[in-house]
């Protein structure tokens, strides 16, 4: 896989994917998780469930985002995208009916907003906020949105922010693991995330395919991997810069039950402990942070995931997510609802830990 770093008037590198198999890549790297074929799962849904589950990890593509994006995808692409280009609201709708989803809320995924160039970045990003802010009016009580920010703008998303939240009724902020080489916890991005502190917003953070990380493995889809690692990175990268004990007024969440993090929660801890210089920037210490966070459980509704994940933050912590479109939402419920999980857990998954994070949805 071919990548072009391209340097742009802020100094921001970016990275420009030229392969065209990356697109067949990245669906099949975001479906690996599926315990069952999407065919046989999409066979199973109920044609009807009692809405129930509120939704913090479901995409959206506008129509204008996808024209002017368009030719970046169809670049990038060797099998027919119609099934995301061609996404509506009332699909989005169908699906959750189909899942006793009662309300998603909605987010950007890769590429995301950021492309580069300060103007271009700033104008996607307006266009996919004010597109799922008129979702919302469209659709009375079925959605939400985090709104997108082209993170490397610090004018810019301060501008975004206010806008998003103050003038929109964005329910949160959504952003990437990752921007080219740099991730959330670089000092350059640390107004954004003070500003969000003091407007104690909930943060949402999508997995991205850093620049360096392309292509490690020959074979290898980027996010089959790379999501679940760059979401660890990111998480890390916010712990070191002590990001997250400057910023505790923060609600994040973080996607597929965190990623690799549980699995390395421990050896991470271990290392701050080893390195006493670090008591400042995480002065409670590495696993106060982590488990404070919250995490959703899109296309991890599997054992290994689940268990990791419930081994290290408590079950009030844990959010029901879909990946839709992406994803059928079946790749998660089927897991999930046949966990095992007692009735008053699960119930807390799907539907009364969001509303905490979202008192608006608890009518």
């Amino acid at each position: 896989m071919r990548h072009r770093r391209v340097e742009n008037d802020s100094g921001v590198r970016s990275t420009r994917i030229d392969s065209r198999r990356y697109f067949l890549k990245l669906l099949a790297g975001l479906g690996a998780g599926a315990v069952l074929p999407v065919d046989a799962l999409m066979a199973q849904a109920p044609g009807s469930v009692a809405p129930n589950r509120i939704d913090v990890h479901h995409h959206i593509w506008p129509p204008r985002y996808v024209d002017r994006m368009r030719e970046q995808m169809l670049e990038i692409a060797d099998v027919d995208p119609a099934p995301l280009l061609t996404w509506t609201p009332a699909r989005s709708v169908e699906e959750m009916d189909r899942h006793g989803v009662a309300t998603a809320i909605s987010s950007m995924s890769v590429p995301g907003v950021w492309v580069g160039d300060l103007l271009a970045s700033r104008s996607l990003a307006r266009i996919c906020n004010e597109f799922a802010a008129e979702m919302v009016s469209n659709h009375p009580g079925r959605f939400g949105f985090f709104a997108a920010l082209p993170l490397p703008d610090q004018e810019g998303s301060l501008a975004e922010i206010a806008y998003a939240l103050d003038e929109l009724q964005a329910d949160g902020i959504g952003l990437m693991t990752s921007y080219g080489d740099r991730w959330p916890g670089d000092p350059a991005f640390a107004p954004v995330f003070d500003e969000l502190n003091r407007r104690r917003a909930v943060v949402f953070i999508h997995p991205n395919v850093p620049g360096c990380c392309t292509n490690l493995v020959t074979g290898i889809p980027p996010p089959l991997t790379e999501f679940l690692f760059d979401t660890t990175r990111a998480i890390t990268s916010l712990l070191v810069s002590g990001t997250f004990a400057r910023c505790p007024d923060i609600r994040f969440i973080f996607c597929h039950a965190g990623g690799t993090m549980p699995v390395l929660a421990s050896r991470i801890n271990a290392f701050f402990r080893r390195h006493p210089e670090f008591d400042v920037r995480v002065p409670n210490g590495v696993l106060h942070e982590l488990t404070r966070l919250h995490y959703d459980i899109a296309n991890s509704a599997n054992p290994s995931s689940l268990s990791a994940l419930m081994n290290l933050v408590p079950m009030s912590q844990i959010l029901f997510g879909s990946d839709f479109p992406f994803l059928p939402t079946a790749v998660t419920t089927s897991g999930f609802d046949g966990y095992g999980l007692s009735s008053d857990d699960m119930q807390a998954i799907n539907r009364t830990n969001a509303t905490r994070l979202f008192p608006r949805l608890s009518g």
